[in-house]
C-alpha cells in the first residue's frame, strides 16, 4: 500500500499548537509514543506515513484525524 500523501491532499500542517494536538492524540491512541509524535515542520509526509503504519489506517483517515485534532480557532466576543 502506497502510504504517501499526494502534494493536493498534504492539507495538514505542523502548527505551534503541535503539543496540544499530539497529547490529545497520544490520549486517545494509548499506543502511540512521544517518537510516533514527532514532527517538524516539512515533516507532516512522514508523520502521516508514520501514524497509517501504527494505526493501522490509510493516510487519508490519519489526516482526518489529525485535521480533527487541531485546536478550535477562537472566537472573538
Amino acid at each position: 500500500m502506497d502510504k504517501t500523501i499526494a502534494k493536493h491532499d498534504a492539507s495538514f500542517k505542523v502548527t505551534s499548537h503541535w503539543g496540544e494536538q499530539s497529547k490529545a492524540l497520544k490520549t486517545k491512541y494509548a499506543q502511540l509514543t512521544e517518537a510516533d509524535l514527532k514532527c517538524a515542520p516539512g515533516k507532516e509526509d512522514e508523520l502521516v506515513a508514520r501514524l497509517a503504519e501504527k494505526l493501522k489506517m490509510k493516510t487519508n483517515e490519519v489526516l482526518n484525524i489529525l485535521k480533527n485534532a487541531e485546536p478550535a480557532k477562537a472566537k472573538s466576543h
